[in-house]
């Protein structure tokens, strides 16, 4: 199955063709938030290389957080235009399990980790996804084993995990060529959302979203 899977959960932008759960050809900026502005241009590039190798698109793959707001917002509308424009389905995945295999961790315990502002995380704990305020390995894992920690929020935990069977991977984030295995696993199953469902279908924001005053001036 050939997938075209979008990953804007955080600061980094990417988009990518995956055929049987195996990247063929990834766009990425890591440089900030740009995804409004990269994102299109990245997906028509890879719907041209998809056609020169004569791939048809079967479904839309995305990473639905949780993450940033705006990114999320951003890569679903995305996804679900172009699901509509090409009358294919839509198949989420959870970010934080895009997060597991970007590690490229295959031992101990697995926590990954988004940033959600502050000492608070997103992260994924036996399977259950929630927001944690990190003061110190306590709040994320009470047991012995050995554990990996990373992802876009770990940084700034490692200032105040200490105990030497905590080790941190530095530089690991979601990427949209990682989407496409858990993309053709949930397909496999039938579990991608048709037209009617689509419509409804909003990303995995986890927390409400409030937004704040805003400092420009003139403006309330």
């Amino acid at each position: 199955m050939t997938i075209l899977c979008i990953e804007t959960s955080t600061s980094v932008c990417s988009a990518a063709i995956c055929k049987d759960g195996e990247p063929i050809s990834q766009c990425i900026c890591r440089e900030g938030s740009n995804h409004a502005r990269l994102l299109p241009r990245y997906i028509q590039q890879l719907l041209t290389e998809a056609r020169q190798q004569g791939l048809t698109i079967e479904a839309v793959a995305l990473s639905e957080g949780p993450g940033s707001y705006t990114g999320l917002r951003i890569g679903s509308s995305t996804a679900k235009g172009l699901c509509y424009g090409l009358s294919i389905p839509l198949i989420p995945v959870p970010t934080l399990e895009v997060l597991k295999i970007a590690s490229g961790v295959k031992e101990g315990v697995l926590i990954p980790m988004i940033d959600a502002r502050r000492m608070e995380v997103y992260t994924m704990i036996d399977g259950e996804t929630k927001a944690v305020v990190v003061e110190n390995e306590q709040s994320l894992y009470t047991g012995d084993q050995t554990v990996y920690y990373f992802g876009d929020g770990a940084e700034k935990c490692s200032k105040v995990i200490t105990k030497p069977n905590w080790h941190y991977v530095p530089g690991i984030v979601p990427e949209a060529q990682y989407v496409g295995a858990w993309a053709e696993t949930k397909a496999a199953k039938g579990e991608g959302l048709k037209a009617n469902e689509i419509a409804y279908y909003e990303p995995y924001y986890l927390k409400e979203f409030i937004a704040a005053p805003s400092h420009v001036k003139g403006l309330v």
